[in-house]
């Protein structure tokens, strides 16, 4: 790849990688690269290659890799142990911390994963009704349980509500169970709603879904049709939250829902989610406040355990300081305007959609508004433009620019340059 070495012990992990791993990767990002280490907004891979990194381990670091004061909390912490099963301090702290950021938090709930936060959250809002359905939006992203890989990316667009499997081996049952509504389409959500209020559950969405924000009006809609059935509306917030504002993506669109699922930035990238949500659908997760039949068991091995916890406490402390949010939109918002100038100067038909802390590019001039719309979408593109700007420095996933509180103006500049001179390549 131009730009970029691959030293003989890179090139020799990635033959172990073919043998050991399906796929010769994680799950996550293709295999094409193994990354070293990370510091600050920058990771290098195992051959010295430096990139600026808009990946962020999709996400989480939202304070960057190793923040000083993060690792510093960890450091200590680890010489008091690792995790207890148990309460500890810094568990409890932090759910405090999060009941007073996030307007919907009356009780949290801690687990590992964004997949068990949104499994606990669907689930919580079943035991509330005492009803089995749920409704999402086709091409949300919940993480990976059963329920949440419907109609995930299907390539077969069936009528709504119809849900499609995202997955193999999932049970027919369960695709049973979910409805599914066309995100940013409130007249059809809302009808859905009206006509199977009496089953649902509860209704899931992103805020932001993916990179589609939400048109005027659209979420306090939902809000509006949940409520006047007394259906839970939950946001995962497992992206937003801690990244849109420190409120979530409930502040900074202003609307409220029922019951959130909280992502790993709020544990600073350590392997800590949760539940948060009105008291009364909490108290599922107490069997002491609800009958037997009611109660809703949640165990896990490392939910809220101190490390984690310790992590999270860290990186809300910084993320809390004035002006950290500014500075993150107005450096994102430098590279989501500029790489949308340039591929307009090039005559290129695109559209850099999201929020400037969360954006990438489709390759389209057609409006973008939900999951059929980016089929219009060239689905090329996306590929040869990541390829050019990765042999460039420039590191990200396969979608998603995510911006963290400690990327400079020195990565604007360097990431524009690589923009500049990948989009020459693009146009030939």
């Amino acid at each position: 790849m131009a730009g970029l070495k691959k030293g003989r012990k890179e090139q020799q992990l990635f033959e172990k990688a073919r043998k050991y791993l399906p796929g010769a990767n994680l799950g996550n990002l293709g295999g094409d690269a193994v990354i070293a280490r990370g510091k600050g907004s920058h990771i290098w891979d195992v051959s010295g290659n430096e990139y600026v990194d808009y990946l962020l381990g999709s996400g989480p670091m939202i304070l960057g890799h190793a923040h000083p004061e993060v690792v510093k909390a960890v450091q200590e912490q680890l010489e008091d142990g690792t995790t207890f099963f148990a309460n500890n301090e810094h568990a409890i702290l932090l759910a405090e911390e999060i009941s007073k950021a996030m307007p919907c938090a009356e009780k949290v709930r801690f687990s590992s994963t964004g997949t068990e936060a949104t499994l606990y959250a669907m689930r919580a809002a079943r035991a509330f009704r005492r009803r089995d359905k749920i409704l999402k939006f086709e091409g949300g992203f919940h993480g990976m349980n059963d329920y949440s890989l419907m109609s995930i990316w299907p390539s077969e667009l069936k009528p709504f509500p119809k849900a499609v499997p995202g997955s193999a081996g999932i049970p027919k049952a369960v695709q049973e169970t979910m409805l599914i509504a066309p995100f940013n389409d409130l007249e059809t959500a809302t009808a859905i709603i009206e006509k199977h209020h009496d089953e649902l559950a509860g209704v899931i969405v992103e805020p932001f879904q993916r990179l589609l924000a939400p048109k005027p009006g659209f979420l306090a809609g939902l809000r509006e049709a949940t409520k006047r059935y007394e259906i839970p509306l939950i946001f995962d917030e497992v992206v937003t939250s801690f990244r849109f504002a420190y409120g979530g993506a409930q502040e900074y669109y202003g609307v409220v829902p029922d019951i959130a699922a909280l992502g790993k930035a709020a544990a600073g990238g350590f392997p800590l989610t949760a539940v948060a949500g009105r008291e009364e659908i909490m108290a599922h997760f107490d069997n002491n406040a609800v009958q037997p039949a009611d109660y809703m068991p949640q165990i896990g091995t490392l939910s809220g355990n101190p490390i984690a916890a310790t992590a999270g406490l860290a990186t809300l402390k910084v993320l809390k300081r004035p002006g950290t949010y500014e500075k993150m939109f107005a450096i994102g918002g430098q590279v989501r305007r500029g790489l949308q100038q340039m591929l307009d100067e090039a005559e290129i038909p695109a559209t850099v959609a999201g929020e400037d802390v969360l954006f990438d590019v489709y390759f389209t001039d057609q409006e973008i508004a939900d999951y059929r719309s980016t089929l219009k979408a060239d689905a090329k593109m996306p590929g040869k433009f990541n390829q050019l700007i990765r042999e460039r420095g420039i590191f990200k996933g396969a979608s998603k620019f995510y911006l963290s509180a400690v990327h400079t103006q020195e990565d604007v500049d360097r990431t524009l340059d690589a923009f500049k001179s990948a989009i020459e390549v693009l146009g030939d």
